[in-house]
């Protein structure tokens, strides 16, 4: 018997076959193509046993989703499109929260899906969110798969939002059910919302060891896994680790992962496995997908498309390298929005990744969505000049220096997933980043009103939640530090500055640098 596992993950709404750039836009990615590329498989599959995941962040990234989370309030669609697809089982992924809990709990009673997540507890030590396992029977084989999600949510969400839940190490909790389900069914599938944190080659770290990512640990670890479909890091992989077949398709629906088990019956065991990525983008989207959407997405995109204010000079982003080396208007104007909503006269902010566009003469909802593209709130921590000082040295490890002598992103800022949020653009301050000096040592000027900033110093810092919980390893900043909070996310306070400010200006502070000085030690 063969047994062909389908995944999917890191979806983030994305169902149809746009990016919102423009009512036009027309991508090589989307859920709808999946649909289809799934379907193929199944067929192709005839009378064997197929099994399919949905494996987590389905919820949140896609001004779709932002719409039915924040403007209709109406769940119901997006989560019929799912359903469209005949996933058995669903994981629960980190961006599942950034609603709420009660919002991933209404998703959960509307989906066919059974979500499985066996290391997010409750108060009572139980899973919060569905059953920890569930076993499909496909006549004489019985698969149990297992849901993981990553347990580093803590570090990135407000703490009212996981209110009185527990996350657990995936590795540990997969220790503890893992030799139990092989007693229960003869294939044992762990579904994890995480991450590799090793070469799958070399099983060199390819990142610091903070438990975000288990996958590798997982496979060192727990013996009797069968297979591990991971996500969350948007890798493209496809692989056998010593026997064990892995994937991990991407984001956004631009790959299916596909899993083969052979499986004998007379000795109960798998006999081969492969391990294949599929890509969606020659696929045609599955039209009743389209068809069913077709109402709110016309809802959306009219949405997108209201002006909220205009522009006076230039706010565009042409070179993302260029933005975040010199001060640029449209970060600029992030900046203000953050301090006008929480008082703060220091902000710290990011440009998220490299396809934001910054701001048209006509600023729209769509071009503050695809700029800022997190559901975030904002928290003013109260931190020293030495914190300070601190998180800009870890900022400054973006920047790397090519032989050349030109500046260039650090090689662990593109691998094995990009990080551009983790670097961080402050106003407020004055700063010099000389990129020729050793890390740690490249922070050159610091002030604040025309002082230097003393290690003691106190300050007020506005930054967005998830960096104010210490995400992207910012040990400086942690919930503990935050004195206020602003409870609207960033696209609320953007519309609401443009009422007050619905003319925009292409004006910086000037505030800060990002230098080389020839003969530096490096």
């Amino acid at each position: 018997m063969k047994l062909t596992i389908l995944s999917t993950s890191d979806t983030h709404g994305y169902l149809l076959p746009t990016d919102y750039t423009s009512r036009t836009s027309q991508t090589n990615f989307g859920l709808s193509r999946a649909a289809t590329v799934i379907k193929a498989e199944k067929a192709a599959a005839g009378a064997e046993p197929v099994l399919v995941i949905e494996n987590g962040d389905f919820l949140q990234g896609s001004p779709l989703a932002y719409y039915a989370a924040k403007v209709s309030h109406d769940l119901t669609p997006l989560s019929a499109a799912y359903d469209q697809i005949p996933y058995q089982v669903g994981i629960v992924g980190n961006h599942e929260f950034n609603y709420g809990a009660d919002y991933l709990r209404q998703a959960i009673s509307q989906s066919h899906r059974h979500f499985l997540c066996a290391n997010i507890l409750d108060e009572q030590g139980r899973p919060a969110f569905g059953q920890p396992y569930e076993i499909l029977t496909f006549g004489d084989l019985k698969v149990a798969v297992l849901g993981l999600t990553t347990q580093y949510i803590p570090h990135w969400e407000a703490p009212e939002k996981i209110q009185g839940l527990t996350f657990k190490s995936a590795v540990s909790t997969a220790q503890e059910y893992v030799p139990r389900l092989h007693e229960l069914a003869d294939l044992v599938v762990v579904a994890y919302h995480g991450g590799f944190e090793r070469d799958l080659t070399t099983a060199k770290p390819t990142e610091a060891l903070t438990g975000e990512n288990e996958g590798s640990a997982l496979l060192a670890e727990v013996p009797g896994i069968d297979a591990l479909v991971t996500g969350h890091q948007h890798r493209e992989l496809a692989d056998l680790v010593g026997q064990v077949p892995i994937t991990q398709p991407g984001a956004k629906g631009a790959f299916v992962g596909k899993i083969t088990l052979d499986w004998e019956q007379a000795t109960k065991k798998v006999t081969a496995a492969t391990a294949a990525l599929i890509a969606t983008a020659s696929a045609q989207p599955d039209p009743e997908i389209v068809a069913q959407l077709s109402p709110l997405n016309q809802a959306v995109e009219d949405w997108l498309d209201q002006p909220l204010g205009t522009t006076t000079g230039d706010l565009t982003i042409k070179d993302p390298m260029a933005v975040r080396m010199h001060p640029h208007p449209y970060i600029q104007f992030v900046q203000d929005v953050q301090r006008a909503a929480t008082g703060a006269k220091i902000s710290g902010t990011a440009l998220f990744n490299n396809e934001g566009r910054g701001f048209g003469r006509t600023i729209t909802f769509r071009s503050v969505l695809t700029n800022y593209i997190y559901p975030n709130t904002l928290a003013v921590e109260r931190i020293t000049g030495a914190d300070l000082r601190t998180a800009l040295e870890q900022s400054a490890g973006y920047f790397s220096l090519a032989d050349t002598g030109q500046v260039t992103v650090s090689e662990r800022f593109k691998d094995p997933k990009p990080q551009h949020y983790n670097y961080d653009m402050y106003a407020g301050i004055d700063y010099v980043i000389d990129v020729s000096r050793p890390e740690g040592h490249r922070i050159t000027k610091l002030t604040y009103q025309g002082q230097p900033i003393r290690p003691e110093q106190q300050l007020d810092v506005v930054i967005n939640q998830y960096r104010a919980v210490g995400g992207g390893n910012y040990a400086m900043f942690k919930a503990a530090k935050i004195i206020k909070e602003n409870p609207a996310d960033m696209t609320e306070l953007i519309a609401d500055y443009l009422r007050q400010h619905p003319q925009v200006n292409a004006t910086t502070e000037d505030n800060f640098r990002v230098i080389t000085t020839p003969g530096s030690a490096h």
